[in-house]
């Protein structure tokens, strides 16, 4: 089937499991009575999704309340009580962070429990997502490795370990969230990759890298603002990514000023284009997909294209993300029709 569709990864939290249109949204219950509503939430999307077409279905991030820190949760060798201010993303914005403190191992599994609710629940192919390691260490701060690379090959391991044991749950494909690598191009290609293919090292399920240039907050839209008409930075990086084992790179294309041309040094990969501007309230129409598909389908062949979002959706309002959802599933089933 041409043009499959699936989503960046996180959805929005529904108002009873945390505060609604917000980043780092606090939870509204805790213990058992948390655990439950996340199951729920869970649930809730699968069939959202289903209902909109979604091939490629993910669990929405709803057990997690940041895409990276949901991870370092569970990681001996953080210390979450002494958190120190530090830069993210070459200093575009100051955030406060955890720090390193000790040598970094899984206290368990991480992500189990909603990655066995969302397999249980549907027969869909199952998308989970992941930080990957690049990203991660600029979240973090180190008192420990005293050595970038060496911090980011630590967290490797573990994610490779998580990634797996994620495959073994039935898990289809494991997307490892990158938006670092369009800030520190020079170390995607020393290290960055070979930081990536050692987190996603014996998997045999598919791999993915979602790269983007950030959402939610005013400081990656105000950066944005200062990078001119066209967006170039991919162009450093996409040969390295593309001769690496990752089998899928989602990119954002719809209302963005990433040159479409770029995506022919793609050459070796299936593309994840995004379709749905998550930076927008404005709904898209089916033809609004259809064109963004067709102008990719220019530089990508289209037996290698799928469907999705620009990113992920968490912060924005259920109403329009379950609309956004909708149009996207009808605008790839149009594709098809008027493209294939």
């Amino acid at each position: 089937m041409l043009f499959p569709t699936t989503i960046a990864g996180s959805l929005p939290k529904p108002e009873w499991l945390a505060e609604p249109n917000m980043l780092w949204a606090p939870w509204k219950s805790q213990g058992d009575e948390l655990l439950r509503a996340k199951r729920d939430a869970t649930l809730i999307w699968l069939k959202i999704q289903e209902d909109a077409g979604i091939d490629i279905l993910t669990e929405g991030e709803q057990a997690r309340q940041h895409f990276v820190h949901g991870f370092l949760e569970k990681i001996e060798g953080i210390d979450f009580a002494h958190k120190v201010e530090m830069g993210i993303r070459k200093d575009r914005y100051k955030a406060m962070v955890p720090q390193v403190v000790a040598p970094l191992r899984l206290k368990d599994r991480v992500h189990a429990f909603e990655a066995r609710v969302a397999r249980t629940h549907t027969k869909k192919k199952l998308k989970f997502t992941l930080p990957g390691p690049m990203t991660i260490i600029d979240t973090i701060a180190d008192r420990y490795y005293g050595d970038r690379v060496k911090m980011a090959f630590a967290f490797a391991e573990l994610l490779n370990e998580e990634a797996k044991a994620l495959q073994a749950d039935g898990v289809d494909l494991v997307q490892f969230d990158e938006p670092a690598f369009n800030v520190y191009m020079d170390e995607v290609n020393d290290w960055g990759i070979k930081a990536l293919e050692r987190a996603a090292q014996g998997l045999t399920c598919t791999t993915a890298v979602h790269i983007c240039y950030g959402y939610g907050i005013k400081a990656n839209t105000d950066w944005k603002e200062t990078l001119g008409t066209q967006w170039r930075q991919y162009e450093q990086i996409f040969p390295a990514i593309d001769a690496s084992p990752i089998q899928q790179v989602a990119i954002e294309c719809r209302n963005s000023k990433v040159p479409l041309d770029l995506l022919a040094l793609l050459k070796n990969k299936i593309v994840q284009a995004g379709v749905i501007d998550v930076a927008s309230d404005t709904v898209e129409t089916a033809e609004d997909v259809v064109k963004v598909i067709d102008a990719v389908s220019k530089f990508v062949p289209k037996s290698n294209i799928i469907a999705t979002t620009n990113c992920g959706m968490a912060p924005m309002r259920r109403e329009i993300a379950e609309a956004k959802l909708m149009a996207l599933g009808a605008g790839a089933a149009l594709a098809r029709e008027k493209l294939g």
